[in-house]
């Protein structure tokens, strides 16, 4: 069983940062891709973007030049550097993985974190 895990959340000011942290554990082989999600309220869920091949994350237009994505192979994880935040940045985020296993069986499958909220002020 793998599980996904978000920390890293709160609140801060317009024009803050903040750093949110996804940790994977279980049965893992490889971590093929890792996304970044969130959510407003009474929003659909929207992508924020992507860490395929790693070292080169590729971004939403809502996250170009002030969102950094990273992953740390060796803790499978991946964070979401956040900063100029905007009140419209407010949100619930998650973070999402493409996960091969460990087996048998051997399975690949994608798996979600909890979410973390993230409340930005004016």
């Amino acid at each position: 069983q793998v599980q996904l895990v978000e920390s890293g959340g709160g609140l801060v000011q317009a024009g803050g940062s903040l750093r949110l942290s996804c940790a994977a554990s279980g049965s893992i082989h490889s971590i093929n891709v890792w996304n970044w999600y969130r959510q407003a309220p009474g929003g659909q869920r929207e992508l924020v973007g992507s860490d395929t091949y790693p070292g080169f994350p590729e971004y939403q237009d809502i996250a170009k030049g002030r969102f950094t994505i990273s992953r740390d192979n060796g803790n499978n994880a991946v964070y979401l550097e956040m900063n100029n935040l905007r009140p419209e940045d407010t949100a619930v985020y998650y973070c999402n993985a493409d996960i091969s296993s460990l087996g048998p069986p051997f399975s690949r499958r994608t798996y979600w974190g909890q979410g973390t909220r993230v409340t930005v002020s004016s």
